[in-house]
């Protein structure tokens, strides 16, 4: 059970941002902007998520769209993925993260303890020239698989967000599925 809790772990994040970014109409939004230089930019990128009330402190891989439209998912139980068709974190606008719980053969999964977070809980993302970025959990929410779930890949209050992803909820063994995504908002601290 394990091992399609992984599979569907990752395939459920995707499914549930394919709604999303349909939803946003299929834009996407350019993560580097063009005058700036390829080694200036992988050096602001984000490296490393840091929870400390969970433990967490993972590297952090990049990621887009699957071939599917899917949005893609860490590679392992260890990492995290930024969406990087969407903010950095930092920027305007609400960049997002995912990662896996519940990972195969009780192996320990980046998110497993994330619900545990609450409101006024800090995390850190740092980037590739080492700068940490500070952010406060200001909600947690629920969704139903089809949800509308619009606002966790867009803001327009000019603001700079971080928004978390993760699977929650009951496995369905026919839709190799989780029923619920769980995603924590955050502001970043100013």
């Amino acid at each position: 059970m394990f091992a399609r809790n992984h599979i569907a772990s990752a395939t459920g994040i995707g499914l549930f941002v394919v709604v999303v970014f349909s939803m946003l109409g299929g834009t996407s939004v350019e993560s580097i902007p063009s005058d700036t230089s390829l080694e200036h930019a992988s050096s602001t990128l984000p490296s490393r998520l840091i929870i400390p009330k969970i433990g967490v402190d993972a590297a952090v891989e990049y990621v887009g769209l699957t071939p599917s439209g899917a949005m893609g998912t860490p590679k392992g139980p260890a990492e995290v993925a930024w969406f990087n068709q969407g903010p950095r974190p930092g920027e305007i606008g609400s960049a997002v993260i995912t990662g896996h719980f519940g990972w195969k053969d009780n192996i320990p999964a980046v998110f497993d303890e994330i619900h545990t977070l609450r409101t006024g809980d800090t995390l850190y993302v740092e980037d590739g020239k080492g700068t940490v970025i500070t952010f406060v959990v200001r909600e947690i929410r629920t969704y139903d698989e089809k949800a509308d779930a619009s606002d966790v890949f867009g803001s327009s209050d000019g603001k700079a967000h971080l928004n978390l992803i993760t699977c929650e909820g009951v496995w369905d063994a026919v839709s190799k599925n989780y029923s619920k995504r769980l995603v924590i908002f955050t502001d970043q601290e100013t």
